[in-house]
């Protein structure tokens, strides 16, 4: 059972690293700052949601785990807030 929690921490580790890498390809290839936006927020968050699952069986207790959870819920909200705002100011500053 520990080699198939270690084999589902592994996998879901580095699927979530390539989702970072390509948060991070979209930022840098992407013509406007909105496709940008859109590459990392979707790309890293989906990263970060499969890092935290990776992590969870090798949490020591279910503290832990709430804590990681947690986490992922605060950088879900903050990424969602901030690039709204980010969205806003570079339409307005498109405007005529």
């Amino acid at each position: 059972m520990s080699l198939l929690l270690d084999l589902w921490t592994y996998v879901a580790v580095c699927a979530g690293g390539v989702f970072f890498l390509a948060g991070t390809v979209g930022l840098l290839r992407f013509p406007d700052s909105l496709t940008r936006l859109h590459a990392l927020t979707k790309a890293d968050n989906l990263g970060l949601g499969l890092v935290v699952l990776g992590l969870l069986p090798q949490a020591g207790s279910v503290l832990v785990g709430i804590k990681l959870i947690l986490i992922w819920g605060l950088v879900l909200w903050a990424s969602a807030a901030v690039s709204q705002l980010i969205a806003r100011t570079v339409r307005e500053a498109d405007k005529p």
